[in-house]
């Protein structure tokens, strides 16, 4: 994919080496399909090629009153994808391995600017991809996997273990909880909560502080690295084993009950099977 096919984000990118990515399929409150992480992949590879891209700011478009609703798996859309993009796709990748692993081993800054709800996926990616995290007030995250009857991915099964300790996490995922803006500031999910009115240019301004001229930006790059490379391997087959379970569960009756809930408006009824 070029940077000229990008269609679900807005991408840009400022002299002075910020760059910005903005979540934007307001319709579908920012639900990221494969084609979005595609999206993502292409700036990232974008970014790291240019020199004089030092930051990136993640946010979501403020029309879809969400960060990001997750993930967005209606298959019906693919057959509008032009065919050189759709080769890209890699429709099994459900935990999306290629994309975590980008995130995890890009060597600048990523900050994230959560400026509405962020379900599923669009918290979990920020948790292997964001180094910092501000949480709009008003925003709040929801860890509802367990109501699809699937398992989280974006590595989340080893890093929510590694923030949170495994009694908490496992009450967290086990009742599909949903966590406001402050919990997840007390819980150490998040750097801080911010006013809705002020979250972008607090945001701006901390991606200010860490490049020149007021940071050295390959020490912190350096830091970020020697960081998260003992830890490579360890998400790299967390996500191996988060697609193997969840293409197990997409067979299951449970599965497919959750997704008749959705139709239909009433609760699930599980088996188990």
């Amino acid at each position: 994919m070029d940077i000229s096919d990008i269609k679900d984000i807005k991408y840009e990118k400022e002299p002075n080496g910020i760059c910005t990515v903005t979540l934007n399929t307001p319709k579908r409150r920012n639900a990221m399909s494969f084609v979005t992480f595609l999206e993502l992949e292409t700036v990232l590879d974008d970014m790291k090629n240019d020199d004089n891209a030092k930051i990136l700011i993640l946010t979501g478009a403020e029309e879809a009153n969400a960060f990001s609703s997750g993930g967005y798996f209606n298959m019906n859309m693919y057959t509008s994808v032009p065919e050189h993009i759709m080769d890209e796709l890699d429709l099994q990748d459900i935990a999306v391995k290629r994309l975590c692993m980008k995130l995890w081993k890009f060597p600048k800054p990523v900050i994230a600017a959560v400026n509405g709800y962020a379900i599923g996926a669009g918290f979990t990616m920020l948790l292997a991809g964001a180094d910092l995290i501000y949480m709009s007030k008003d925003a709040y995250i929801g860890f509802y996997f367990i109501r699809r009857a699937v398992i989280a991915e974006f590595g989340a099964d080893f890093l929510l273990p590694f923030y949170l300790g495994f009694q908490k996490t496992k009450e967290l995922l086990y009742f599909g909880k949903k966590i406001s803006a402050d919990e997840a500031l007390e819980l150490g999910l998040i750097n801080e909560v911010v006013d809705p009115d002020k979250l972008m240019d607090y945001v701006r301004e901390k991606a200010l502080n860490l490049i020149p001229p007021n940071a050295p930006s390959l020490a912190i790059n350096a830091m970020k690295k020697t960081m998260h490379n003992y830890f490579t391997e360890i998400v790299s087959k967390t996500l191996d084993l988060e697609n193997e379970r969840l293409r197990e569960l997409f067979k299951t009756h449970d599965f497919r009950a959750s997704l008749k809930s959705l139709v239909t408006k009433k609760e699930p009824k599980f088996k188990g099977k």
